[in-house]
């Protein structure tokens, strides 16, 4: 294989090498890694078989090509790898340093191939699926393993958070799927409407309006309510039902999670638009407002335009079979 002296070569606009009579003017940092990439699995070839005909063979490529490429890529670093030996080449310290290092970004490489073919595998790739904090201790565990009936070995990465949250992630290409409410309006997401959920208005035990089982929302217009924090879709949904009633909710205390909400209604700090729990909880009372209509709609949010994998796909198609009869219990 012809050599030509990488203290003598320069790259060209082509990304040919050319001689100059000055010092090498190496590629910028950031044009380094391009001009590499590509080269990296033929220059290990031709260190592993130390013979540019055989490791030509091996990669199916012309030698008068692979010979090419690697007197392009010693020009473009600035040093000799090969040592040459008629038809045989043997590393230089220079060689065997680089190969150490492609071997490893080769390797990483072909993790990270195996990896994203894993996770695209129909029968056992992965789905990264969002839910709200209320939908986790029934709704979503009912729902995974209804699907994993006929999917048993598809993994699941999944994220409990509110719904703003789960949408920025989604956005960023972390989740595929994400359960969430109220149902968002915006030209980069697709949502579909998959059931309703009944809210009710959680008092204490000893509340004067804990003997009833009906109440408008209305009545509680002087109360002091436990929400959850700005952001939440919950939270914004009290605030919208409160002024549908006619008053804006005076706020004693925000949290982030309902169960921890129901926990302060318990220890009389004020009353709650909730969910109904999974599990009844002691010390409150869970009352059906009858006006305004206090509904929460739930809804399946993914990114328009992104393709899915065939596990995403098929996950999909099966919660939105769902609908109507997401939730198990009755709304």
């Amino acid at each position: 294989m012809a050599h030509q002296r990488s203290s003598q070569a320069r790259l060209s606009p082509s990304g040919d090498t050319k001689a100059t009579s000055g010092p090498p003017q190496l590629p910028a940092d950031e044009d380094i890694v391009a001009l590499l990439a590509p080269r990296l699995a033929h220059f290990a070839a031709v260190a592993r078989t130390e013979h540019v005909t055989r490791a030509a063979q091996e990669l199916r490529v012309p030698q008068s090509t692979l010979s090419r490429a690697m007197v392009r890529l010693e020009a473009d670093l600035g040093v000799d790898l090969f040592a040459r030996h008629g038809r045989t080449v043997s590393l230089t310290p220079a060689g065997r340093t680089f190969l150490t290092a492609v071997d490893r970004a080769l390797a990483e490489v072909q993790r990270a191939a195996d990896a994203v073919r894993a996770d695209a595998d129909p029968a056992a790739g992965k789905v990264a699926f969002g839910f709200l904090h209320t939908l986790g201790p029934e709704t979503v565990p009912g729902l995974i393993r209804a699907f994993r009936a006929d999917h048993p070995a598809v993994r699941f990465s999944l994220v409990q958070n509110y719904g703003e949250a789960m949408l920025e992630r989604l956005r960023a290409g972390e989740l595929d799927l994400c359960l969430t409410s109220p149902l968002p309006e915006a030209p980069d997401l697709v949502v579909r409407r998959l059931d309703e959920q009944r809210l009710r208005l959680v008092v204490p035990d000893d509340h004067p309006l804990a003997g009833r089982k009906r109440v408008r929302l209305a009545e509680a217009a002087d109360e002091s309510f436990v929400t959850l924090e700005p952001g939440y879709g919950l939270r914004r949904i009290t605030d919208d039902l409160c002024a549908r009633a006619g008053f804006r909710p005076r706020v004693a205390f925000e949290g982030e999670e309902a169960e921890t909400l129901r926990g302060l209604v318990a220890a009389g700090l004020g009353v709650a638009l909730l969910p109904p729990p999974a599990v009844p909880r002691p010390g409150v009372t869970e009352l059906t407002v009858t006006s305004p209509r206090a509904l929460r709609e739930i809804g399946l949010a993914w990114l328009a335009g992104h393709p899915d994998t065939p596990p995403v796909a098929a996950f999909k198609k099966f919660v939105l079979t769902r609908r109507g009869r997401l939730l198990s219990e009755e709304s």
